[in-house]
């Protein structure tokens, strides 16, 4: 295993200092007034930022945005200390005992040769946790563990890949995608229909089938979506800029002329072909 940074656990003992320092009474009158219910939006914020990073492939931008999501840790654990629930030594403990407890096969005489064995044991080992815990509960589903404050689309992947893995799941890909059609045939007819109820609930089962699609494609549906919503803005922004340059606004812009700027924008962005022609 290679060596920390000599500084780590002081920087990170400095990190721990100083939210105990803004808590406390002649601190930061905002810090002091926090709960765990304010506080949760920011923790989401934050790794959003952190994903943004990483997509951009901003590191320097990465660093900043991890630093502050380890501040929020160490700022529930801090509420928790003041209310004699847990302190942040006592997480760190916790999660150090879980890496270990649920990688036998690099801590103890277990075997994984592959990614799949890997999962398999932290499956097993994460399960029997539940039962010694008493978690499981007499009517309980499998899919309680996800939790419903997730994002949408985020959830949806989630239980799919609980209810696949017990067998709750199409033979081949074929399968998903007559089950894509079935879906955009209800959604036409609820339209037909004008019945705006049915169409949100067509709507609703159309994603879920396409997040299905995309697990069993081995996508991540989030991130493929970040990224077409990336090149949504570079493509929108070329648009807005050339309309721009030649003193007109969009609204008055024809729709013809703006689906001519957005394909111009797509073939600037894509990969240039084998042959270096750019037409890929």
């Amino acid at each position: 295993m290679s060596a920390l940074p000599t500084n780590a656990g002081e920087e990170f003992l400095r990190l721990v200092e100083i939210m105990a320092r803004l808590r406390a009474p002649g601190g930061c009158p905002w810090d002091h007034k926090q709960t765990f219910d304010s506080i949760k939006s920011y923790l989401l914020e934050e790794t959003y930022e952190v994903m943004d990073a990483i997509d951009r492939r901003d590191w320097p931008e990465l660093m900043d945005e991890l630093g502050d999501i380890l501040l929020q840790p160490v700022f529930f654990a801090q509420m928790a200390s003041e209310e004699g629930l847990f302190n942040i030594a006592d997480a760190l403990h916790a999660i150090n005992q879980k890496l270990i407890r649920r990688h036998p096969h690099v801590f103890g005489d277990a075997t994984a040769n592959t990614a799949e064995d890997v999962k398999l044991h932290w499956d097993e080992i994460k399960q029997q946790e539940k039962a010694e815990k008493g978690v499981e509960k007499p009517g309980a589903s499998v899919l309680d563990a996800v939790p419903r404050s997730l994002p949408a689309l985020v959830e949806a992947l989630k239980i799919s890949k609980k209810a696949a893995g017990l067998g709750f799941e199409w033979p081949d890909v074929g399968g998903v995608l007559d089950k894509l059609q079935e879906e955009s045939r209800e959604l036409a007819e609820a339209r037909e229909a004008r019945d705006q109820s049915s169409i949100e609930h067509e709507i609703g089962d159309l994603l879920f089938t396409l997040t299905n699609l995309a697990r069993f494609l081995k996508v991540d549906p989030e991130q493929a979506l970040r990224k077409t919503n990336a090149r949504f803005r570079q493509r929108f922004r070329h648009i807005e800029q050339s309309v721009g340059a030649s003193g007109g606004t969009l609204p008055e812009t024809p729709l013809e002329r703006l689906e001519e700027l957005w394909q111009e924008a797509k073939r600037a962005a894509a990969p240039a072909s084998p042959a270096g022609n750019g037409n890929g």
